[in-house]
Formats: C-alpha cells, structure tokens, sequence
C-alpha cells in the first residue's frame, strides 16, 4: 500500500488511477493523517448460463403430496 498526500493525489490522478486498475492500493493523506484509500473495484460480474442442468435434474411425482403427520408436527413444534 503507497501513501501520497493530497496535493500529490490531485497532480497525478491519472497515473495513480491505472496503478490502482492494475490491482494495487493507494492511501491519500493530508498532513501525514491518513484521509482516503484508492482501491480498484470488484470484476464485473459474469452473465449466469441458463440451462446448465437441463435434462439433469427432475420433479417426483410426489412432490406437491401432504407431509406425513410425524414431519408436519415438527413444523408446527409438536
């Protein structure tokens, strides 16, 4: 991590701006006290694919049927 003061910070944005994209961290300081860091931000997030399980994964036929009495009373805290 790199510390510079303001005035140096504002003399170099751009410099500083592709040291940070290139993954590293700047501290701005004014009189010696730390006041702001520059730190690159997060990738982009990725597109999800869809259907990446199609054909893989299938619904029982007994999905949507009542729960036994003994798993119901435990949801209902019995």
């Amino acid at each position: 991590m790199h510390t510079i003061n303001i005035h140096e910070a504002k003399t170099n944005l751009s410099r500083l701006l592709e040291k940070v994209a290139a993954g590293e961290e700047i501290v701005i300081a004014k009189a010696g006290k730390p006041m702001a860091r520059l730190v690159p931000l997060a990738g982009k997030a990725q597109r999800r694919k869809l259907g990446v399980f199609k054909g893989q994964l299938g619904v029982p036929e007994d999905f949507d049927a009542p729960l036994p009495d003994n798993v119901l009373a435990l949801f209902e805290g019995h």
